[in-house]
């Protein structure tokens, strides 16, 4: 169903009203950041990462970060953030998301000062595609799952939806309509989410599916895109028994890859 604008609350808007007390915190999940009966998950996991800030205001950057969606996290939540070891140069913080239902996620977060290092490698090129202007809209005339209208969308490349027979990949442009959350590690954590499932190509009709865990990599300090869109790639490598893995991979506008992923997700079908 679409949703219109004046409908939403915006993710900078929706943090600012998050009450941070007791070492947890606090959020209301507003229908708008909805994926069917539960809240987008990339909203879960960008909450999880505001929320570990609660044991320091100096953390080193965000390096990796492991998300295991237990169950629907709706409503009334709080995220309880504990510190499980603070190292010269590494601080490892698990959070619980939870609410009156019980738990909905649980995160692993690793924060870590930058190294000197004298190896240098990069093996992640953009692939070659048109700018997001020279693109279709992904989510046609506003339709998607409620969350979607929170992002603009365009499609580089691979298939759309329900394309039995073509690869199941997918590349978007997207960026946070909300400006003021595009330069956030939790804004570009909330987005790297956003596109569907790489499976979904391979649906031959509409059917449900939902993300069991979610493995990120950050590969920069400080992830940025001038003009705020990113590119998004995801792949199928398996499907089977119920399941499906993928493999993520997002870039700024200048081509530099910014963070790689994995997911499993269920399905279905």
């Amino acid at each position: 169903m679409a949703i219109g604008m004046t409908d939403t609350i915006p993710y900078t808007q929706l943090l600012d009203a998050a009450q941070a007390r007791d070492g947890r915190l606090h959020i209301n999940i507003p229908a708008d950041w909805a994926q069917g009966r539960t809240a987008y998950g990339g909203l879960t996991a960008a909450l999880c990462v505001e929320a570990a800030g609660l044991v320091s205001t100096e953390l080193p950057p965000l390096r990796s970060a492991q998300f295991a969606f237990i169950g629907p996290a709706a409503g009334q939540l709080h995220a309880t953030p504990t510190v499980l070891r603070r190292g010269k140069s590494a601080t490892y913080v698990g959070v619980d998301l939870a609410g009156d239902d019980g738990i909905a996620t649980r995160a692993m977060l690793c924060f870590g000062a930058t190294r000197p290092s004298r190896l240098t490698y990069d093996a992640l090129p953009a692939p070659a595609v048109p700018a997001p202007e020279a693109c279709d809209e992904f989510f046609r005339g506003g339709m998607g799952p409620a969350f979607a209208v929170h992002f603009e969308s365009r499609l580089a490349g691979g298939a759309r939806p329900f394309s039995p027979g073509e690869k199941p990949e997918m590349m978007l442009w997207m960026r946070h309509r909300d400006t003021g959350a595009r330069d956030s590690v939790s804004g570009l954590v909330a987005l790297a989410d956003a596109l569907p499932a790489a499976a979904l190509v391979l649906f031959p009709e509409r059917a449900p599916f939902s993300t069991a865990t979610w493995a990120v990599d950050l590969l920069v300090d400080a992830p940025h895109s001038d003009s705020g869109w990113w590119l998004l790639q995801s792949v199928a490598d398996s499907a089977g028994n119920g399941y499906s893995t993928q493999a993520m991979t997002m870039w700024n506008d200048h081509g530099e890859a910014v963070l790689v992923a994995r997911q499993n997700v269920v399905v279905f079908i």
